[in-house]
């Protein structure tokens, strides 16, 4: 099982990199073929016009999956910590994890349905995957304070929270913002709702 396999932390880091990387690559290329102005473009604008479509689909469909594996190995890491401690029910670390795999098929929905070509399923799986993330985060940072101070800090355990605080406030605009945009396009122009 993964839990018993050491070295397992070059996961969570390659799902770090990896996703920069998504972003970073499909925004040069985006940039560069004239598709978006490079002055803070939505990351969905970077992936919507062939090629950089390509590139930000498949990428984003790896993240989806390295998410899924850390998930696993947390959920994992969670269940051997608390067969000596007993911080949290068993069903709270269940439910986490069937939250954040949610969030990683809205991962996988956004990389597949580009926002020009399917906007309705493009925006119902940033939904899910954003959602279902700021509620894994905030499970997991609950998680953490429970596990303290045998297995984390209180400083780790501020720094989640602190993390999922953001994403939250973050999120609240996005949802806001999103339902008075009434239709989807890259170009706009002066005038324009």
């Amino acid at each position: 099982m993964l839990r018993c396999v050491p070295g397992v932390a070059f996961i969570p880091a390659s799902l770090v990199s990896w996703s920069s990387a998504a972003f970073i690559i499909s925004y040069v290329i985006a940039v560069l073929a004239g598709h978006v102005e490079p002055l803070v473009p939505y990351i969905s604008d970077t992936g919507t016009k062939p090629p950089e479509s390509g590139v930000f689909g498949f990428m984003i469909n790896i993240s989806a999956l390295l998410a899924v594996i850390t998930m696993c190995i947390r959920y994992l890491l969670i269940e051997k910590q608390n067969e000596s401690s007993h911080f949290i029910r068993s069903s709270f670390n269940i439910l986490s994890l069937c939250i954040g795999l949610v969030g990683c098929v809205g991962m996988g929905i956004v990389a597949t349905f580009q926002e020009l070509s399917v906007p309705s399923v493009h925006d119902i799986g940033a939904l899910v995957a954003f959602g279902s993330g700021v509620v894994y985060i905030t499970l997991q940072s609950i998680i953490s304070y429970k596990s303290c101070p045998k297995w984390n800090t209180y400083l780790v355990c501020h720094i989640r929270m602190a993390i999922s605080v953001i994403s939250c406030i973050a999120f609240i605009p996005m949802i806001v913002f999103a339902s008075k945009v009434s239709m989807t396009k890259i170009d706009w122009t002066p005038g324009e709702k």
